[in-house]
């Protein structure tokens, strides 16, 4: 499916870099659950998930401090991706890949988006989504659920 990184695997470490210029490591924020999602405006599967993601993730996990939802853009600059999520009324971050050597730490040259990756607190990847397939966005979501009970209850 593109990837060259699989689950169980540890997750490459990258700067994340905010709309807003601020920049921090991925790792910085080890102990939480984690979710990537690769995306572009230019890709039609992307805008079909991303109200999914907002409606049945990010709204509902946003004020959880155990876990983190970055979306990040690939190969667009700043003003790009922020009229993006503002078209799609998207409120979780967008962050940027201008050069897409995030996406190239996960995936083949030839790979595409959309992709979501889930990371443990441990820095863990324990799933790897492509595309958008109502059955495996039905999977990841349950799969968030249940680590994040994880998390709390300890």
């Amino acid at each position: 499916r593109g990837y060259i990184v699989e689950v169980g695997d540890e997750a490459p470490d990258f700067e994340i870099e905010y709309l807003d210029g601020r920049r921090e490591m991925l790792s910085s924020h080890r102990g939480k659950l984690i979710m990537l999602q690769f995306t572009a405006s230019w890709c039609g599967v992307c805008r079909k998930e991303m109200p999914f993601i907002e409606e049945r993730i990010w709204k509902r996990h946003s004020d959880n401090s155990n876990f983190l939802l970055l979306g990040i853009d690939f190969k667009e600059d700043k003003e790009t991706t922020a009229k993006f999520a503002k078209d799609l009324n998207i409120t979780y971050p967008l962050t940027l890949d201008q050069e897409g050597n995030k996406f190239q730490l996960f995936c083949g040259p030839d790979a595409g988006v959309t992709r979501n990756i889930i990371i443990d607190p441990q820095g863990k990847i324990i799933m790897l989504t492509r595309l958008f397939d109502e059955e495996e966005f039905n999977s990841m979501v349950e799969l968030i659920d249940n680590e994040l009970e994880k998390i709390s209850a300890k």
